[in-house]
């Protein structure tokens, strides 16, 4: 099929990197708090004890955190050039696989009969490292594409201004859900069943609105960034199986481990995308059909395994790492 060449897609995009998405400042503002309300919903089901196999496991979160911020971004920018997409097509695949897992990535591993445990702690240390690692991560690996790396230096993209946009969205609601779930576990309990679902379906509905009144834009630049984004979310989610593997885990870790690495927290990233990137509209249009697709695809496969009862490992990994 002529249209999924790397040299038509990167003509077809040839005015992507020019799209500017004309999205208000009360949507931006309003997908913020939904945003730093989702994170707060998060730290709500989150204890203390939740990170107990940061101790119990450590190799295992190790070669979590590795694989999420090192293998997959890398394995991503390969994909970028391969396809030869466009810079702002590239930032936005990059700044997606550089965002931390959400706690959809929870729910996901629950409804698939995953290890939650393991989910839950993977996520708590991807969020915390976030802060400083998803800013550095996304300059170095931007940085490797020629195409982006012109991109941002055009627009002078300051690290240290990601990281305090992060610690924003990502640092504070996290600490205020840690407090109240620590000082008012019951509270806590109570609030979190209408949290989580609420912040998801608002942030749905702020993307599905926001692409609807950009209809026009939608139905221009799907064919040039469907590839991609597909590629991308496959090769997410088989790094993800593929560390679960090489951990030697069980089929439930396993499971935690795909949607741990592969579902990422494309709220974050689309909120990035639109305090960083206002004038580069394709790397919001990436990171808001990224989300959709994420959620597609992880309830998809969520489903399909629920199904199957997940099989015990047949043998342990040395140094407590199952």
């Amino acid at each position: 099929m002529a249209l999924l060449t790397p040299g038509l897609l990167a003509s077809a995009a040839v005015d992507i990197d020019q799209l500017s998405l004309d999205l208000s400042d009360g949507l931006q503002l309003g997908t913020k708090i939904i945003v730093a309300f989702f994170l707060f919903g998060v730290a709500l089901d989150t204890r203390i004890g939740d990170f107990r196999d940061v101790v119990r496991r450590p190799w295992v979160i190790a070669v979590g955190v590795v694989a999420q911020y090192v293998v997959a971004p890398g394995l991503t920018l390969l994909l970028t050039l391969a396809l030869g997409v466009k810079g702002s097509v590239a930032i936005g695949m990059l700044l997606v696989a550089c965002c931390p897992a959400g706690n959809l990535s929870n729910i996901l591993t629950h409804r698939a009969r995953g290890d939650v445990a393991l989910s839950i702690s993977l996520t708590g240390v991807s969020n915390v490292l976030a802060v400083l690692v998803t800013p550095v991560a996304l300059a170095f690996w931007s940085g490797l594409n020629p195409s982006a790396e012109a991109l941002l230096r055009d627009i002078e993209l300051s690290p240290w201004d990601v990281v305090a946009e992060v610690a924003l969205l990502i640092g504070l609601p996290f600490a205020a859900g840690l407090l109240v779930a620590w000082r008012a576990p019951g509270f806590a309990a109570r609030a979190q069943r209408f949290v989580e679902p609420g912040a998801l379906v608002l942030l749905l509905l702020i993307v599905v609105g926001g692409l609807a009144s950009q209809f026009g834009v939608f139905t221009a630049y799907l064919a040039v960034v469907v590839l991609p984004i597909a590629g991308q979310n496959l090769l997410a989610l088989g790094v993800g199986y593929g560390t679960g593997r090489v951990c030697r885990l069980s089929e439930a870790g396993t499971r935690a481990m795909t949607f741990e690495l592969g579902v990422r927290n494309t709220g974050l990233a689309v909120v990035l995308a639109l305090g960083f990137f206002a004038d580069l509209g394709g790397v919001v249009f990436v990171a808001a059909l990224w989300g959709l697709w994420d959620v597609l695809t992880g309830l998809a496969l969520a489903t399909w395994w629920r199904r199957r009862t997940p099989r015990p490992v047949a043998a342990q990994p040395v140094n407590g790492a199952g």
